[in-house]
């Protein structure tokens, strides 16, 4: 009978399309080891925060290579928030975060609830407190009307290495 199909017409049907897509996989090339990672250029965004923000903006000088920067925003109407997202060269995230709200529930906020462990250190001309959390850790330095926090899933050399790293630019 004409305009009739059966169950079986669907099988076949079925097995020609998985013929066709395992042909696809097969012989089109990919590679299940790459690092999925987007890579973003941060420059742009430096400079356009240094000359927004009414303190001066943090960003990293000289990392080798392997710190990959992966996020970069600046939200003038959140506090003159500034965020740079990098992977480490061990693939653990550390962020370095400004904000002119340098109250404990915004560091709380971008730390993930890290607490202050009453010890700091000195890298480069600034102390910073050391904050310890089940998520992140960081690094915290509070200025005359602003805030600087490295944090991240990496250790604490790494987070230094990233503090000791970042120049503090106004382009106004």
């Amino acid at each position: 009978m004409k305009g009739k199909q059966t169950v079986w017409d669907m099988v076949r049907s079925l097995a020609v399309i998985g013929v066709v897509v395992a042909g696809i996989y097969i012989f089109v090339p990919h590679d299940e080891n790459a690092d999925p990672t987007r890579v973003v250029d941060y420059r742009v965004e430096t400079a356009t925060a240094r000359r927004a923000a009414p303190y001066p903006v943090a960003a990293p000088v000289g990392l080798p290579a392997e710190w990959r920067a992966t996020s970069v925003s600046y939200e003038r109407k959140n506090a003159d928030a500034w965020h740079l997202g990098f992977l480490d060269p061990d693939k653990q995230y550390v962020a370095v975060e400004q904000s002119s709200d340098a109250s404990a529930k915004n560091i709380g906020k971008v730390t993930q609830q890290a607490k202050p462990t009453g010890r700091s250190q000195r890298i480069g001309d600034g102390e910073w407190e050391r904050w310890d959390g089940d998520k992140y850790d960081a690094l915290v330095r509070q200025e005359q009307g602003h805030v600087t926090v490295v944090t991240g899933t990496a250790p604490f050399e790494r987070l230094s290495a990233m503090a000791a790293a970042l120049e503090f630019k106004q382009g106004r």
